[in-house]
């Protein structure tokens, strides 16, 4: 039976979207997950709904207890997971206001959490393809249907933060052939794959980072402004693909 997690990431982190809503608090081994877990349907589907960094976006991204997230949408019986994230764009064709599906991460950060196998087991996961590549071709599929510029099949390097890059590394970033830059979606991505959960990001680009020459810094309140104009391009997706999903016969990941 297909359950779908929402990550509800910067300006997404209460999308009222769903229907017979209600709410569920819980504790798990890692302590408490970002939010109280919001429950519900989309056309015939059950949905979780998980604010990453709270609500109101109390949490900065080295605390969010990404393995209490993720364990929380897996009790909660869910199969596949669609996050949606803020991202800096490190390539001219990426461009603010763009949606972006990766399929690659680099991990960059330093002081998280990143594997449940760290106490009485060790399990080595593979991890070549971390993301859904079905969730990224229905994501795809749905933005070329409504005419949202999207990209698909590119590599997100997550950073630890809260801080923005220095040029240098804006630079080097692009140097390992990154096309985007965050501070989520690692370890969230990795985590989801050793609990055997479909992961997708809906990446929003806000700005081009610091590296390119006459383009505005990037500011917190420059992602907001982006993401609050194109937060309804990511709900239309989340409310045309998640119907779609029960469609596929991928529900154990592999």
């Amino acid at each position: 039976m297909v359950k779908v997690g929402i990550i509800g990431g910067s300006g997404l982190d209460d999308p009222k979207i769903l229907k017979r809503a209600s709410e569920v608090e819980l504790e798990t081994p890692y302590g408490s997950p970002s939010s109280r877990l919001r429950c519900g349907i989309i056309e015939g589907v059950d949905v979780v709904i998980i604010a990453r960094h709270g609500k109101g976006h109390t949490i900065p991204p080295s605390k969010v207890n990404f393995r209490a997230n993720i364990l929380a949408l897996k009790e909660q019986g869910c199969t596949h997971i669609l996050a949606s994230t803020a991202v800096g764009s490190l390539r001219d064709e990426i461009k603010p206001g763009h949606l972006v599906f990766p399929s690659q991460f680099i991990d960059h950060t330093k002081k998280r959490g990143t594997t449940f196998f760290d106490k009485d087991m060790v399990v080595h996961t593979p991890m070549a393809e971390p993301f859904c590549q079905n969730l990224i071709e229905l994501l795809a599929s749905s933005a070329e249907d409504k005419k949202i510029p999207y990209h698909k099949n590119k590599t997100v390097i997550t950073i630890e933060g809260p801080r923005f890059s220095t040029k240098a590394e804006s630079h080097m970033f692009r140097g390992w052939n990154a096309d985007i830059i965050n501070m989520s979606t690692v370890p969230e991505v990795n985590l989801a794959r050793e609990k055997q959960i479909h992961y997708a990001a809906i990446a929003m680009s806000t700005d081009y980072d610091c590296w390119r020459e006459g383009e505005e810094h990037v500011t917190w309140e420059m992602i907001l402004e982006t993401m609050k104009k194109n937060a309804d391009n990511v709900i239309n997706l989340f409310l045309d693909v998640i119907p779609k999903i029960k469609e596929y016969n991928d529900v154990c990941v592999k």
